[in-house]
């Protein structure tokens, strides 16, 4: 023995049998030993207070039972991604769905592409869910992994065993504009951090109702973005109403505006985007374009089965949105 480790080894000559009858015994591969074999190797293994190292167990089984969810830790969140109301309502919909079809889910957050590959080889994994990477190399990541995966918001070239479930974030931007329009706004802030992708289109379809809507491009980083805001207060004061492209920016440009004693939906309303848990206890209540959470996890499982069971090389689905009404868009009659 190694100190206090006990090894296969030890178990396997303390019995007088092979360390191949004692590891098949560990990993449930007992077809072929006695059952008088099987009791003698599990009384010694309870009794030396033998532990089994998991990760070697499941690399051992045909079947873990693990759907992996890996979460970009992108610097934007500030090292808090896990309590974002997006990513939280997102992995709570994929915790039940998973839960509920019988599989364990295993989390991790990284900013680090390579990481990915790495994550579901360790723990033999039947699928991964991947969020937040919008725009990587999945060409590559396919490439490295043999597992299916499938990614929320990503951009695909070319699907191969590769999932994509979006929304349509257009129709977003255009139910945002539609709404702003019959409260009585013309003059709106389309707020993001890019102009590409998923934002990009949650501007065009609100210009597409409100060609006189304008977009103002914000820093990712907190007192960036507030200093930013600040200097551009003569700016932002020319306008009736913000749509932010997430609540996340909705709520902090909420925050912002009272600070400087503005008042939310008196003088500036603001909308957002995604319906997460905060949007809905926050003073005023957040009016958003939901995106259905639990449908988004329930896609996410059929189509991980859908590809391990080679029924496709992969596509991609794109959910609808609808309109959530709150406290925070007043009516303009100017």
């Amino acid at each position: 023995m190694e100190g206090n480790r006990v090894r296969i080894a030890d178990i396997a000559e303390e019995l007088g049998l092979s360390t191949a009858t004692v590891s098949n015994v560990i990993h449930g591969k007992t077809n072929k030993v006695s059952v008088e074999t099987v009791h003698r190797v599990q009384e010694l293994l309870e009794r030396r207070q033998y532990i089994p190292s998991m990760a070697g167990i499941l690399l051992a089984q045909n079947n873990s039972r693990i759907i992996g969810v890996v979460v970009n830790d992108h610097e934007k969140y500030e090292g808090h991604v896990l309590e974002d109301g997006f990513i939280s309502a997102s992995l709570n919909a994929l915790s039940a769905e998973i839960d509920r079809a019988g599989y364990f889910m295993m989390l991790k957050s990284t900013w680090d592409w390579n990481e990915i590959s790495r994550f579901a080889s360790m723990w033999n994994m039947e699928g991964l869910v991947i969020m937040g990477f919008c725009g990587q190399d999945y060409k590559r990541l396919r490439e490295q992994m043999r597992i299916p995966f499938v990614a929320f918001d990503g951009i695909l070239n070319e699907p191969a065993k590769l999932g994509n479930i979006a929304i349509d974030d257009f129709q977003g931007g255009v139910t945002a504009g539609e709404y702003l329009r019959s409260m009585g706004h013309r003059s709106v802030l389309c707020i993001a951090d890019n102009d590409i992708h998923g934002d990009l289109e949650r501007y065009r379809g609100l210009r597409n109702v409100l060609p006189e809507a304008e977009q103002m491009l914000i820093p990712m980083e907190t007192e960036q973005r507030w200093s930013f805001y600040r200097s551009q207060m003569t700016r932002l004061r020319k306008y009736t109403a913000v749509f932010a492209v997430s609540d996340y920016y909705a709520l902090d440009f909420i925050s912002f505006w009272t600070s400087q004693g503005g008042r939310v939906p008196n003088d500036m309303s603001v909308m957002g985007f995604d319906d997460s848990p905060l949007g809905r206890m926050s003073q005023p209540a957040l009016t958003t374009i939901r995106q259905d959470y639990e449908l988004r996890a329930k896609t996410a499982l059929a189509m991980l089965q859908e590809l391990r069971e080679g029924g496709g090389d992969g596509r991609e689905v794109r959910l609808p949105v609808k309109l959530v009404v709150r406290n925070s868009v007043a009516r303009y009659n100017g």
